[in-house]
């Protein structure tokens, strides 16, 4: 037995998404070669997974170095990751466009209702410097399906985004602005501005631009000199087809379809308590036609309220563990 798109965002409980998310483990597992060797080397069976705690999580870093798929549709897309200039990027191989875009326009909904009401502009350079960003691709699509003519993309023209900004600010037009952490503080060390009707949301990453420095001391930076109160933040990744969002408090909530948890950063098969620091886990049921249960490269905090935060990335020593358990 299969699920439908429709199945999986129509999610509403816990019980609902057990069950959904062992269904797409058992599909997974017949159809991803990849993910039926992870765990058949751990010698996890359908037959012992009769629970949530159960499903094996793939180690993110298989998407560098193998085709992971769970169809044999060809692709329509293949999303690929920055990555440092020399270093290997992740490849996500997407055979279903309109799973991704459900998932991202749900979410959307979901945390701030519809679309139409916002005008989009993205301060994204890092990404629209480079081809097969899924990052470009749902922002291209929330441009456009917001309507508003000035809805759009700023590679480096600040002045231009500026004083959209101040006309936006003047209308009083709800606006949503989404960049890249270092283009966000590049815009609020260099310019003074007041946003009452803008939502700044950072995407993260210094992509090697600048110095990384802690989210807090980010945000800090940023309301200051953007002239806002909260800074929003949304967590998405090539390997996934769902996005968390912030709201302001540092605590990134996922919609019904998408879980988080953390895992012993000594043992990473061994799950980590609540409000203890582990490393990211993340179950996407979007991402049937991949694999939907995997095990990133994130250091975070889970709680009970099914809510997490980021609190920095693995090293390459510490995420040694789980690179062990290859193909």
């Amino acid at each position: 037995m299969g699920l439908t798109s429709d199945s999986i965002f129509s999610i509403t409980n816990d019980s609902g998404f057990e069950t959904a998310a062992l269904l797409v483990f058992n599909h997974q597992y017949r159809h991803n070669q990849i993910y039926r060797s992870f765990c058949n080397h751990l010698r996890v069976s359908p037959q012992q997974v009769r629970t949530l705690k159960a499903i094996p999580y793939l180690p993110i870093s298989f998407f560098k170095t193998k085709k992971v798929v769970s169809t044999t549709e060809a692709p329509k897309a293949i999303f690929t990751s920055s990555g440092t200039t020399g270093a290997s990027t992740s490849k996500h191989y997407v055979s279903d466009l309109s799973l991704y875009e459900k998932s991202y326009l749900r979410a959307f909904e979901r945390f701030y209702g519809d679309i139409k009401d916002y005008c989009i502009l993205a301060l994204l350079p890092s990404y629209l410097e480079r081809e097969g960003s899924s990052l470009i691709y749902m922002a291209n699509d929330l441009i456009k399906k917001s309507g508003n003519k000035k809805s759009g993309f700023y590679l480096n023209d600040l002045d231009k985004l500026i004083l959209t900004l101040k006309r936006l600010e003047a209308a009083n037009t709800p606006t949503i602005l989404l960049g890249v952490s270092f283009a966000l503080l590049d815009l609020a060390e260099n310019h003074t501005l007041n946003l009452g009707n803008t939502i700044v949301m950072e995407t993260g990453g210094m992509k090697g631009r600048r110095k990384e420095i802690i989210r807090t001391e980010l945000h800090k930076l940023l309301k200051k000199g953007l002239g806002v109160s909260e800074i929003h933040s949304e967590y998405g990744m090539t390997e996934l087809l769902s996005q968390a969002y912030s709201l302001g408090d540092g605590r990134f909530h996922c919609p019904p379809w998408m879980r988080v948890s953390t895992r012993d950063t000594e043992d990473p098969l061994t799950p980590q308590q609540f409000e203890k620091t582990g490393g990211i886990n993340i179950i996407d049921l979007a991402n049937y036609n991949s694999c939907s249960f995997i095990a990133t490269q994130d250091l975070g905090k889970s709680y009970a309220d099914g809510s997490f935060e980021i609190l920095g990335r693995f090293d390459n020593a510490e995420v040694r563990g789980c690179n062990l358990m290859v193909l």
